[in-house]
C-alpha cells in the first residue's frame, strides 16, 4: 500500500500528524513498541513483513473511516 509510495519516515510522520496521535499511540495500535515506531520514523530501521502488513491495514482502516488521506490531496 502506501509504504511503497513515499519513504517510510515521512509516511509514518504524516499518518501520525493527520490522526493527531503520538508515536506511543501508533505503536499501541500496531502492537509494536514505541522504540520500534521511533526507529521507523527516524529511518533507523524498516518494519518486518508482519509489521508492514499491520501498518498498511491500519492506514487502510483509517482511510475508510475518513480519518486519513494519503493521496496527496490537501482536503
Amino acid at each position: 500500500m502506501a509504504i511503497d509510495k513515499q519513504n517510510l519516515p515521512e509516511l509514518v510522520k504524516e499518518v501520525r500528524r493527520q490522526l493527531g496521535i503520538s508515536q506511543e499511540d501508533l505503536a499501541r495500535e500496531l502492537g509494536v513498541s514505541f522504540a520500534t515506531v521511533n526507529r521507523w520514523e527516524n529511518g533507523k530501521s524498516k518494519p518486518s513483513k508482519l509489521a508492514k502488513a499491520q501498518f498498511d491495514s491500519y492506514c487502510a482502516k483509517m482511510i475508510r473511516q475518513g480519518k486519513l488521506n494519503l493521496s496527496g490531496d490537501k482536503r
